[in-house]
């Protein structure tokens, strides 16, 4: 059946409050989007990261509503929970339905990570290969599938690591897709951190799909007893990783290797002074407009 998209225009600050709105309302999915973009897809986030905001000045969502959804009586009660809202920043269209899975699916080719690793959908059969390490995912959401700057920074710098017997901790695990990559290129154990509970159920969800469920732990933070890892690596973004610092330090063995991602051009280097004080050997990395902090935990 045909869906009724709402569109509107807000700043970053009054993101949040629109997305509850649009929530409380009934909205089906809510897509973010750079307002200042030159196309339409340009660095559309489809999941940020838990508790973190879109990094554009101004925003747009778009919303999807059932087709027989009153327009009039939605914009109006956008008004009333949005005061600030002006009419001209409301816009409909009529969206024709599809099967959005499939079409990602269609879209979503295996892809290479370094010498060894491929990040594969389920719907295409990986070869029978054991020099390869390969992750199968069920493609949904842009980010957690390897598609993401960010994340092909990370899975490229897992695949250079021996990981053999190693314990990983990726925190911010999201899908779990660094977890379960570097299980699959020869890690022991993975301990996978995020501050979102389905987070959690989505990686283990994906490391039972990869048959590595039994050796990836997951936890919330706050629940996580602390053990030190002998490779450690985060894809979140700047600001939490210049407050979490000491932590990753304290979760890291000495030598450890250890990557950061989520980083704009720009803001590294602030991260590089910051970590310095426990990491050495650091370097840094760039995809497109994001760049990877790597080194190893002092000695």
């Amino acid at each position: 059946m045909p869906w009724l998209e709402l569109s509107l225009t807000v700043r970053a600050e009054q993101q949040p409050r629109v997305e509850e709105a649009l929530e409380d309302l009934g909205s089906l999915s809510i897509t973010l989007r750079d307002a200042n973009a030159e196309t339409p897809d340009e660095q559309a986030i489809f999941e940020p990261g838990v508790g973190e905001l879109p990094l554009w000045p101004t925003i747009t969502l778009n919303a999807l509503f059932e087709a027989d959804t009153d327009r009039r009586g939605l914009s109006e009660a956008l008004g009333e929970l949005l005061p600030f809202l002006e009419p001209d920043q409301l816009s409909f269209h009529d969206v024709a339905d599809e099967n959005w899975e499939r079409a990602w699916m269609d879209q979503f080719k295996p892809m290479p990570f370094g010498r060894r690793l491929w990040i594969y959908p389920w719907n295409i059969a990986p070869p029978e290969d054991d020099e390869l390490a390969i992750v199968q995912l069920d493609p949904g959401l842009a980010f957690g599938s390897g598609t993401h700057p960010t994340t092909a920074l990370c899975l490229q710098w897992l695949d250079s690591l021996d990981l053999t017997g190693k314990r990983v901790i990726d925190y911010g695990c999201g899908s779990g897709i660094l977890a379960i990559a570097a299980l699959k290129l020869g890690a022991a154990s993975a301990i996978g951190l995020d501050n979102d509970p389905q987070a959690l159920t989505a990686s283990a969800d994906n490391a039972e799909r990869n048959n590595v469920g039994d050796r990836l732990a997951l936890f919330l933070p706050e629940d996580f007893a602390g053990e030190v890892s002998d490779v450690f690596v985060a894809n979140i973004l700047a600001g939490p990783l210049d407050e979490l610092a000491p932590t990753f330090a304290a979760l890291a063995r000495p030598g450890a290797p250890f990557a950061l991602s989520g980083i704009l051009k720009g803001q590294h280097e602030e991260l590089l002074e910051r970590y310095a004080e426990w990491f050495d050997q650091l370097r840094v990395d760039v995809n497109e407009d994001w760049v990877r902090i790597s080194g190893r935990r002092r000695i």
